[in-house]
């Protein structure tokens, strides 16, 4: 009775487990069937479907009136399935006839076994059309989206241009990716258990979505002009290059940026001729020497600045008050600093002359001696105050820092030489900034490019806004700065920017590089307008020019040239030349 009663029990316990079980399962059945099934249907799907991308287009880049700078041209991609091909031979000699490729390269695309294999991207519409109305199985042709820039070389250095994948390769473009680029769409359509598409079944599409469209401060017609300027004056100087920066000193918005030469955007990787071409060089080589074309000089490379530098020891020295417009100084030809000679331009010397004549002459024994006055220690500051050791922020990527002796590095003979300019190293962007802060009443500016956001109706997103520091220098310095250099216009070394009807306040400098024996020389010219309530303020930067290399006889006209046609273009009228007293 007891073995009775004991295999009664361990059946019913066996029963009961097996009923739990059976109920458990039936319970995850339903739940896999009600509450789950659309994620395994999802799956399932997934499993017979096959996904060919669409891309979105990029947003475009305008200038500050619209004017396209940066836009998309429709393109196409050609891939191949393998398992849909039906005639292998006729597909080869079709896409190598017309993709312009070789045989071998486009049969061992059609030839490999995969789910989709890429023939050829970037596609001409006009050939994609063609190869789409022979209707070869097997054959897709899908529409793309290639960057376009309609102006070709203008600004190039500055928009930057765009990789295979439609991503931002330099400047602008790489900078504000987040805003230029779309979100991809996708085509699904079904398959067989085999790979091959499913007739009468229709296509599965998630629509792109495109990039939103930047507006910059540039000005198409200021950029095409200085452009024009700058190649003239490179072509007659036979120099290395040639920089133009103008902007806004008010607020910091850069109307133009030139880099001459530039190079096409529509084939940034085609060397110039100059070069040796594609063929005649190593691929490392290639490299190396694209970018070197793609490098943005006002804002990638370093420079002595020459004597516009005094423009700041000018400023740094009025603020100390070490100096006061009737000091009076005595330029024989050079100063003795410890134990070294350092000359002035003028070989004979300025003799007798007032610190406004100083700076009328860009005398460096004038600017040695208010450097020594102003000390090591305060110039180093100055330079902390300016903003001169931090990067300026420009919204273009790669922006060097200056190049500058440490504090306790500085002696007499650094402090003389950097008075004027020399023994250290700044950016264009840099140099441009930091003096617009001393003519517009002290006021730090952030230079950029950047303005607005737009949709794709013009509507604004997103207004940019930038940091700007106060109290640079006090309104008194600031004032007394601008009729300084409106005189060096008017009575100085900077007359050749001179134009009738215009106030403009401007300094010229001439630089030596590294190393001196080289003989290599800059010539450069700041100069802004209009010198009591500056505007625009503007930057000449000829690199290694031949013969003549001075900065007040082949950089100031430039600006000049420029200044003529910009100032009534942006509004500024002409009026009876005054001069401060």
């Amino acid at each position: 009775m007891k073995n009775k009663t004991y295999n009664k029990k361990k059946m019913l316990v066996v029963f009961s487990a097996a009923v739990i079980i059976i109920f458990a399962l039936l319970g995850r059945l339903v739940y896999l069937m009600v509450f789950d099934a659309e994620y395994y249907q999802k799956r399932a799907e997934a499993l017979h479907e096959r996904e060919r991308e669409i891309k979105a287009a990029r947003g475009e880049i305008v200038d500050r009136n619209g004017v396209v700078l940066a836009t998309n041209k429709t393109v196409c991609t050609i891939s191949v399935i393998h398992s849909q091909i039906e005639d292998p031979e006729k597909v080869i000699r079709v896409l190598a006839e017309e993709l312009e490729l070789p045989e071998e390269t486009v049969r061992k695309r059609v030839e490999k076994v995969s789910s989709m294999e890429k023939v050829k991207t970037n596609v001409e519409k006009e050939i994609g059309d063609k190869i789409r109305n022979y209707n070869l199985a097997g054959v897709k042709v899908d529409e793309d989206f290639k960057r376009y820039y309609p102006y070709g070389e203008l600004a190039s250095k500055v928009l930057g241009f765009t990789g295979g994948d439609n991503q931002g390769i330099i400047g602008l473009e790489v900078k504000y990716e987040d805003v230029l680029k779309g979100t991809n769409g996708t085509i699904l359509t079904v398959t067989d258990a085999r790979g091959i598409e499913l007739e009468g079944i229709a296509e599965n599409r998630v629509e792109p979505v495109a990039g939103n469209t930047l507006k910059v401060s540039l000005d198409y017609n200021i950029q095409s002009f200085c452009e024009q300027a700058a190649e003239k004056v490179m072509e007659e100087k036979q120099a290395e290059a040639v920089s133009v920066l103008l902007m806004n000193p008010q607020n910091g918005e850069i109307l133009a940026m030139v880099n001459v030469p530039e190079f096409d955007l529509n084939d940034p990787f085609e060397l110039p001729a100059e070069e040796g071409g594609q063929e005649s060089v190593s691929d490392e080589k290639k490299q190396e020497l694209l970018n070197q074309m793609w490098r943005n000089r006002c804002i990638n490379d370093t420079y002595e600045p020459g004597s516009t530098f005094k423009i700041i020891t000018s400023a740094a020295c009025l603020e100390e008050g070490v100096v006061h417009l009737e000091d009076t100084f005595s330029c024989p030809g050079y100063r003795i600093v410890e134990d070294r000679k350092i000359r002035c331009h003028k070989v004979g010397g300025h003799g007798s002359e007032t610190f406004v004549q100083g700076i009328q002459n860009s005398c460096n024994p004038v600017f040695m001696d208010i450097g020594l006055r102003l000390g090591a220690e305060r110039f180093y500051d100055y330079f902390s105050q300016f903003g001169l050791l931090n990067l300026t922020n420009v919204d273009l990527p790669g922006e060097a820092g200056t190049i500058m002796h440490r504090k306790e590095d500085i002696g007499l003979v650094e402090l003389a030489t950097m008075t004027f300019g020399q023994s250290f190293q700044i950016t264009p962007i840099q140099m441009l900034t930091t003096v617009s802060s001393i003519i517009n009443g002290g006021r730090r500016v952030t230079p950029h490019l950047g303005v607005e956001m737009l949709d794709k109706k013009g509507n604004t997103l997103e207004t940019y806004s930038y940091k700007e520091e106060k109290g640079v220098v006090s309104e008194e310095t600031s004032e007394t700065m601008r009729m300084l250099l409106e005189s060096v216009v008017s009575e100085g070394s900077g007359k050749n920017a001179y134009i009738e009807g215009y106030r403009i306040g401007g300094k010229t400098a001439t630089s030596q590089t590294l190393p001196r024996s080289a003989n290599r020389y800059i010539a450069s010219f700041i100069g802004f307008a209009p010198a009591d309530q500056p505007q625009v303020i503007g930057m000449v930067i000829i690199h290694d020019p031949q013969g003549v290399y001075y900065g007040g006889t082949i950089a100031a006209p430039v600006l000049k040239d420029i200044y003529d046609n910009v100032l009534p273009y942006l509004g500024i009228e002409k009026e009876e030349t005054m001069r401060y007293t």
